[in-house]
């Protein structure tokens, strides 16, 4: 994906994209979390997962300093940021709120 086709993806919607690398052990315990929420918000939201390795461009486009990193896009504009293992409940309830707002 470059950087048009994922800015593309952004429009119109709520976004949470999911910053990450393989071989980052946080990231991983994410993993099922963000598994779960495609489920949970499929056709409400759309969730992305970037590996930095391969999108080094996006991840600096986006100051992406530290992973996991996830940001939640409405519209394409970044709304909300969360940086190091997250909880579901918290990603839920921000999830949430944008969908509430968008």
């Amino acid at each position: 994906m470059d950087t048009k086709q994922f800015k593309t993806s952004l429009k119109d919607k709520i976004v949470l994209v999911d910053f990450g690398a393989t071989w980052c052990g946080p990231c991983k315990a994410m993993e099922p979390v963000i598994k779960d929420m495609k489920q949970k918000y499929e056709g409400k939201a759309s969730i992305i997962e970037i590996n930095i390795d391969d999108q080094r461009s996006l991840a600096t486009d986006y100051m992406v300093q530290s992973i996991p990193t996830l940001i939640i896009f409405d519209d394409a504009r970044e709304i909300k940021r969360f940086v190091g293992l997250q909880s579901a409940a918290t990603i839920e309830q921000s999830l949430d709120e944008a969908l509430e707002n968008h």
